[in-house]
């Protein structure tokens, strides 16, 4: 338990300085909750996604009874974004309390926040090249872990790192949100419970990325750690368009850049791979062929994926179809019907003259569907209403949670999956159990990819 691990905190402003926290006000101020039930949490990697999802997705709940927490703790590689991560907590807290408050500690490099051993738990929200070795290294030092999705960048050290998650103990969450959202867990609740008859064929959506960026080299910024940034990927020339905006928070090239992650395919692919696993029952397996085409940019800095259309069949016969092609979201497809999902707030594509139009994020073949009563006796999904707050509920209980790294995993290996069919152009035959690719050494290759030293993730 949380308390199990914190002795220092007895409100006292001497013991805080200790620690290394400087406690401008007393916690007490935080909310009713016991300093010693409360979660101390550190945030590794506040760029973009961390200030607009995954910092805010905490700091709603300090001060909560039952979920509360306290972001204690910043890192960054780029002294710059460190200190506005540090800025942006210092900023919350000043708000929620109404008084100047200064006492959020900055890190420059993410084990020395490791080893503070009053920090409980976690937020992990850098590139995606990074997520599994920082996972690794989080449980190792028994920290439970907030992890941004895709879970990895190869499906090798995918399980690498489950499997130290599961040695561990630790509660670890990956950051598949729509496990969260109502209208997904509805749809997921409809297709399982065969409201739309046996399923046949699920057509998985995605938005894409534009080619371009200059590849011209730069100097690397004063305070930004670039080797470290690099991690385990090859030793390559610095420029703004591979790596984030010097100013701002706009969405870094790093996305667009196949030696940091696949591109859409696991960026969007693994919410959306996992919802239609969730709804065909596949969260622990995957498929067993896989086979399709991709376009890939000729020219300009960018070289993930463009269109393309790639399928996976599963041991029960399910062909799922992954594309830009399609609407972007969820669609499965049975023997009596349909039933589509994507999230709030998404609109149709503009036409020449004519504005965009909402879409409803919840549709059935048959409306009636939507409407359709499943009893105590059928199969109900795992209720959360917040996937940070399901985190920190998990983080108390020590219940597994909505997202863990297995299920994390599958989806982000079958996104991958798909990824090497685009690459080698090639009919792959896929093992779930082994997780190998069966007859075809090139495929196999691509499992894996060479790690620079000394950022392995063992």
């Amino acid at each position: 338990m949380v308390s199990t691990r914190r002795k220092f905190i007895q409100c006292s402003f001497a013991g805080a300085v200790a620690a290394g926290f400087p406690a401008i006000v007393p916690s007490s101020v935080f909310g009713a909750t016991a300093p010693s039930n409360r979660i101390n949490i550190g945030a590794i990697g506040v760029g973009r996604i961390s200030r607009v999802h995954d910092m805010p997705g905490v700091l709603q709940f300090t001060g909560v009874p039952g979920r509360d927490n306290r972001i204690v703790a910043v890192c960054d590689l780029s002294a710059q974004r460190a200190e506005l991560g540090r800025q942006f907590v210092d900023d919350a807290y000043t708000k929620k309390l109404g008084r100047p408050y200064t006492g959020t500690r900055r890190y420059s490099d993410f084990r020395e926040l490791l080893a503070n051993k009053e920090i409980d738990a976690v937020l992990i929200s850098t590139p995606d090249h990074q997520h599994a070795r920082l996972a690794v290294a989080a449980v190792e030092a028994r920290k439970d872990v907030y992890l941004q999705k895709p879970a990895s960048l190869t499906i090798r050290e995918g399980r690498i790192m489950v499997n130290h998650v599961n040695a561990s103990r630790q509660i670890l969450q990956v950051g598949s949100q729509q496990r969260s959202w109502k209208q997904f867990a509805r749809a997921v609740e409809l297709v399982r419970n065969g409201r739309i008859g046996a399923v046949e064929r699920v057509e998985v959506g995605l938005p894409g990325d534009p080619a371009g960026g200059n590849p011209q080299p730069m100097p690397v910024p004063e305070g930004f750690n670039y080797d470290a940034w690099l991690g385990s990927t090859p030793e390559v020339p610095y420029t703004v368009d591979r790596v984030m905006p010097q100013e701002g928070f706009e969405r870094p090239g790093w996305l667009r850049m196949e030696q940091f992650g696949a591109g859409m395919i696991t960026g969007w692919g693994a919410h959306h791979v996992d919802t239609a696993h969730w709804g065909m029952d596949a969260e622990l397996t995957g498929p067993v062929e896989i086979w399709g085409h991709a376009d890939f940019p000729t020219e300009g800095l960018w070289d993930v994926h463009g269109p393309f259309k790639t399928y996976g069949r599963y041991d029960n016969g399910v062909i799922m179809t992954i594309s830009g092609e399609f609407e972007n979201g969820i669609k499965w497809i049975g023997d009596k019907g349909w039933i589509f999902v994507c999230r709030d707030g998404m609109a149709s594509p503009a036409s020449a003259g004519a504005p965009s139009l909402p879409i409803v994020p919840l549709r059935a073949s048959d409306p009636k569907i939507l409407d359709s009563v499943i009893g105590p006796e059928g199969w109900h999904p795992y209720t959360s209403d917040d996937q940070h707050g399901n985190w920190l509920d998990c983080i108390h209980s020590r219940k597994a949670p909505v997202a863990p790294a297995e299920i994390g995993h599958r989806a982000c290996s079958t996104c991958l999956l798909h990824w090497i069919v685009m690459k080698t152009q090639h009919h792959v035959h896929w093992d779930p159990k082994t997780e190998m690719i069966l007859g075809d050494d090139i495929a196999a290759s691509l499992l894996s990819r060479h790690q620079r030293h000394p950022y392995e993730i063992v």
